[in-house]
């Protein structure tokens, strides 16, 4: 019996809990601009579903829907080229996470690093869908049978929690129907670190403004913060090893080079032998020149919220196309009665 071939297709997504980081464009967005133009259909989701396994105002919630996908869209994600949606409005998801809950074991649950680190020592009152966030997870990417996800190194288990549900799903109903989907995890910035603490993830849960740059925030601001960024008293290194356990000064080169498209190899051949005070103002000036024109964008697209509606609307009609066969098999597969209008 020969495998299936199956379109290559990417699928990813990003929580719209408001509050887009560097982080999120270099460790994601800016990958997924990118793999729109290679061989691949593309799909990119603002999970809002995952989003409200914590608690979430409803009102908050729709705003930063709606900022995430205009963040998207000004990035470069063109609806023309890339289906975007967010993930409520294509039922298949759940109703995909509900079969992968039967599927999926309680002891891989368990072994989640990131339910223990978001439950913390409280986990008896987190919610029981924060518990099975892997299994939507892996819908999310199953239901349009994905062979890529671009991720991060922090949700590489996710991924290989998604291979695992697929492999008992085929294996358990004699089928070969999900695909063992591939993560992309590749770039110079794919984990971009605080500015004030290299050792921690730039977050916008982080009290302090100034360890993270928000792609709302304007050139004056994008620019302070890179020249107030921590460093230490060293020049740059002129090879890669240079900056072992220097965590600051490989966050700021991995940012260069994450910003200019170049290796970290490439930059530090360039930029090897100065000085801080030479080289921040460098990495200001093209912070500027390349996020700059994303939050002025962004800005424009978020005071046009029935012309993002309409995006997603769209997008969502172009996503049941796929999902709903996918989810008919399935159900089919599993010895269900589909409607016929699914």
């Amino acid at each position: 019996m020969t495998s299936p071939v199956f379109t290559p297709r990417v699928f990813s997504g990003i929580q719209p809990s408001g509050g887009l980081t560097l982080g999120n464009y270099l460790g994601a967005i800016k990958r997924f601009v990118d793999m729109q133009d290679d061989a691949f259909e593309t799909i990119y989701c603002m999970v809002d579903l995952h989003a409200i396994t914590v608690w979430q105002d409803p009102a908050d919630l729709r705003r930063n829907t709606r900022e995430l996908c205009a963040g998207f869209i000004a990035s470069g994600i063109n609806p023309e080229k890339s289906i975007l949606i967010n993930q409520s409005q294509v039922p298949e998801h759940a109703q995909l996470a509900w079969i992968f809950n039967c599927v999926a074991r309680m002891g891989w649950m368990q072994r989640m690093t990131q339910f223990k680190d978001k439950a913390g020592k409280n986990a008896q009152n987190a919610s029981l869908g924060l518990f099975a966030y892997p299994a939507l997870m892996a819908a999310d990417i199953l239901i349009y049978h994905a062979t890529h996800v671009p991720v991060g190194e922090d949700q590489k288990q996710h991924l290989e929690l998604t291979r695992d549900i697929a492999t008992k799903f085929n294996h358990d109903f004699s089928v070969d129907f999900f695909p063992l989907t591939e993560p992309v995890i590749k770039g110079a910035a794919t984990r971009v670190m605080s500015l004030r603490d290299g050792s921690k993830k730039m977050s916008k849960s982080d009290p302090s403004d100034a360890s993270r740059i928000n792609m709302t925030d304007d050139s004056d601001t994008i620019a302070k913060k890179i020249r107030k960024a921590k460093t230490d008293p060293d020049g740059l290194p002129s090879e890669a090893k240079g900056l072992e356990e220097r965590p600051e000064a490989r966050n700021l080169v991995n940012i260069y080079a994450a910003l200019a498209d170049q290796t970290v190899a490439e930059v530090l051949t360039e930029m090897g032998g100065k000085q801080f005070s030479e080289f921040k103002p460098i990495l200001a000036d093209l912070a500027v020149a390349k996020l700059s024109p994303i939050s002025t964008e962004m800005a424009r697209l978020v005071a046009e919220p029935d012309e993002i509606d309409r995006l997603l609307t769209a997008g969502a009609q172009q996503a049941r196309d796929i999902t709903a066969p996918i989810l008919r098999q399935t159900y089919d597969i599993v010895g269900m009665i589909p409607p016929k209008h699914v």
